[in-house]
């Protein structure tokens, strides 16, 4: 009998969020491991010998040890094919569900991490922290709506679930977090609202995991 994956994880951690959501659509039952990135765990010497770039999420399943977020997911994808199928067969569709969750992927979600919002107040202080990121988050919200508007349907990308969905959901919590308004971005919010009907989508967020605060479950 195969081992249950295992997923080393931290509630709000929006790469790791992702993954839950592929697991909850692919109905994989996986081990919860906590990895509680406030008090510095993934700093750790024994954290890092499990990733020396100490970031998380990590995914042991099938006998391998699997880092970064959406080569996680395609992984998932391509050795349980059943539906949905989160990276689209067709060459365009493909592109623009990739294209899409490369925006946040890299080009928003490394601007908030915790590593670098702490350099930033420990240089520049915590209002022009708060000001820089709400300069980089907008700029790129601005480049997912104008991507969305072009391919979006009930989804990211037309009507099918896809990795760009996986990707925007935990973004759309980040820029609430920090208190980035969304108010320019309606495709962005439609989307979005539509996401978190589906339950996988449900299971998966920061809200309901198991080191979620008591301050923040059932929101």
């Amino acid at each position: 009998m195969p081992s249950k994956p295992v997923l080393w994880n931290f509630f709000r951690s929006s790469a790791s969020w992702r993954v839950r959501i592929a697991l909850a659509l692919k109905e994989i039952e996986y081990e919860y491991k906590i990895v509680n990135l406030l008090t510095g765990e993934q700093l750790s010497e024994e954290f890092t010998k499990l990733n020396s770039k100490q970031e998380i999420p990590i995914l042991e399943i099938d006998g391998l040890h699997l880092t970064q977020s959406l080569p996680i997911i395609e992984y998932l994808d391509e050795t349980r094919p059943q539906e949905p199928r989160l990276i689209p067969k067709d060459p365009v569709i493909r592109c623009k569900a990739r294209a899409i969750a490369e925006i946040i992927n890299s080009g928003i979600q490394p601007y908030q991490n915790t590593n670098v919002l702490k350099r930033l107040v420990a240089e520049i202080g915590e209002e022009k922290k708060n000001e820089w990121l709400k300069h980089y988050l907008t700029k790129g919200f601005r480049a997912i709506e104008s991507a969305l508007i072009q391919s979006s349907g009930k989804y990211c990308v037309g009507d099918c679930l896809t990795i760009a969905d996986l990707c925007l959901v935990p973004q759309v919590y980040s820029a609430h977090r920090f208190n980035v308004s969304l108010q320019d971005f309606p495709t962005i919010l439609r989307v979005n609202a539509e996401l978190e009907k589906i339950p996988a989508f449900q299971k998966s967020h920061a809200h309901a995991q198991i080191d979620t605060p008591d301050e923040f479950k059932g929101k």
